[in-house]
């Protein structure tokens, strides 16, 4: 790729101020907010309205307008029409230029601070473009986002971007990791990886072609992170496949070939962190079948959603641009649902899945598979998710009697909260809610609520169990087994803390 156009470009894109706040303070709150919606049409207005670099800019490779050679060339003074041509993210069609990319700035904020990237990635439905092409590469949505949110903010040596895209999660990798090797099976996927990463002026990030581990075979990484193509797709003759999305495999077994593969890459003391899709089948709860795939690992599973076989196939239908007043809709969905009947799936969830590999002479000290359906604050998630690890092994450290000489703090972010009925003499439920972490709220009875309630480093947990038993007269050995085990609880999904911490 040719650093010197690459370069132009960015110059371009900056003096145009082509950001994220440039473009909201052209097209406005409510165009801006639609651009999230996939809708284009109110940004297109304003842009037209208010001609120049940014709306140049902003119509070309953010909703796939042709524009005038002039424009182009007035929007791209460093790089010029032709420059964009032998760069090839715009052509030639008669009197206009048309892009042949999408260039999106992209706004982040993690762990290490906000920040903010162009993504170079193909053109898609907001540009009018459907349907995708076979090899299309997103650029950043929803996963992608959820996914860089759950990264560990951990110094790496070295990371694994697996199944890259456009490579935005590289770009959050080479922020914690001295190198980073994207692969990915689409050529075209890694072409929009080095350009991406170039236009950003990031080093550090080494491109390989090839299907999962096989691109970097014997290597081990500090750091791996993934947003496979999960999607569970009919192996059927008609049914179209999305690199992007569908990997090839039948039913999971793409998702269980990754967990696979962590165990002979994952350096000890590795992360990983993964989205994917787990089906339930012949009896078999999908967070039970993946508990099987992470043995040897710690892992924390967490089920976002699930879906019956019907919505699930309505769900990439949709993505893939059917409709059900679509020709092709009807035998499309028979596909997916004789499939899934053949192989006997009742459902299909959807989630985040968080593994770590001991250090040396380690085990595992972490194994929770749950379902998480509540909204979280997806920017306490990765620093969240990376101490959990660290907790459970040091709890596992702890027998009852060492976790009641433990001294403990309640997390900064937990505030209680207290109902009751007009009148009643006392609240009928006690809610302990996290600001932090994963934003859970959990109903609590009276004790636990006191002893959170006392947790200032000052006494140990045993001295606070044996005043709770005193004032609540209850027997101090039962009251200690009922919630010794909930103080751990509370340990590792981050309502209490070591003082040490």
């Amino acid at each position: 790729m040719h650093r010197a156009l690459v370069d132009a470009l960015a110059r371009d894109l900056a003096a145009a101020s082509f950001t994220s706040g440039g473009v909201l303070a052209l097209v406005g709150a409510d165009a801006d907010a639609a651009l999230t919606r996939m809708v284009a049409q109110p940004a297109r207005r304003a842009a037209l309205r208010q001609p120049g670099p940014l709306a140049t800019l902003l119509r070309a490779f953010w909703l796939g307008d042709a524009v005038t050679v002039q424009e182009m060339a007035d929007a791209l003074p460093a790089l010029g029409v032709d420059g964009a041509v032998a760069l090839g993210i715009a052509e030639h069609r008669g009197e206009s230029v048309m892009p042949l990319v999408a260039i999106r700035p992209y706004a982040y904020r993690d762990a290490l601070g906000a920040g903010e990237w162009w993504i170079a990635s193909d053109l898609d439905e907001l540009a009018g473009v459907w349907p995708l092409r076979p090899d299309h590469v997103l650029g950043v949505g929803g996963a992608a986002r959820t996914l860089a949110a759950l990264l560990p903010p951990v110094a790496a040596a070295s990371a694994l971007d697996l199944g890259t895209g456009c490579g935005v999660i590289a770009l959050h990798l080479r922020r914690v990791a001295q190198r980073v090797v994207a692969t990915d099976i689409s050529e075209r996927a890694l072409r929009f990886t080095e350009l991406t990463a170039l236009l950003n002026g990031v080093d550090g990030i080494e491109t390989r072609l090839g299907s999962l581990f096989e691109p970097v075979a014997g290597e081990r990484f500090e750091l791996i992170a993934s947003n496979p193509p999960f999607v569970i797709t009919p192996r059927a003759e008609g049914v179209p496949a999305y690199e992007y999305r569908d990997g090839g495999a039948a039913g999971d077994a793409l998702m269980a070939a990754v967990v696979a593969g962590l165990h002979g890459h994952l350096a000890p003391d590795g992360h990983a962190r993964l989205l994917g899709n787990w089906e339930t089948l012949a009896g078999a709860a999908g967070l039970e079948r993946m508990r099987g795939w992470c043995d040897g690992l710690d892992a924390w599973a967490i089920e976002r959603d699930s879906l019956d076989p019907v919505r699930y196939a309505e769900l990439w239908l949709r993505d893939g641009g059917t409709i059900p007043r679509d020709t092709e809709h009807d035998g499309l969905m028979d596909a997916w649902l004789d499939d899934f009947d053949a192989r006997g799936v009742t459902a299909v969830g959807m989630g985040w899945l968080a593994l770590h590999r001991p250090g040396a002479g380690g085990g595992v000290s972490l194994s929770r598979f749950e379902r998480l359906g509540q909204a979280v604050q997806l920017e306490h998630a990765g620093a969240h998710l990376a101490g959990a690890f660290g907790d459970a092994a040091w709890l596992a450290t702890l027998d009852d009697e060492a976790l009641k000489r433990e001294h403990l703090l309640t997390a900064e972010d937990v505030t209680e909260a207290r109902h009751q009925l007009p009148g009643a003499a006392g609240p009928n439920v006690i809610e302990l809610r996290q600001g932090g972490a994963l934003a859970r709220t959990l109903s609590v009875d009276t004790a636990l609520a006191a002893l959170v309630g006392a947790c200032d480093g000052e006494l140990s947990i045993g001295q606070l169990i044996g005043a709770i038993a005193s004032l609540l007269e209850v027997d101090e050995r039962i009251l200690a087994a009922d919630l010794l085990p909930r103080v751990r609880e509370l340990v590792l999904t981050g309502f209490l803390r070591a003082v040490s911490d």
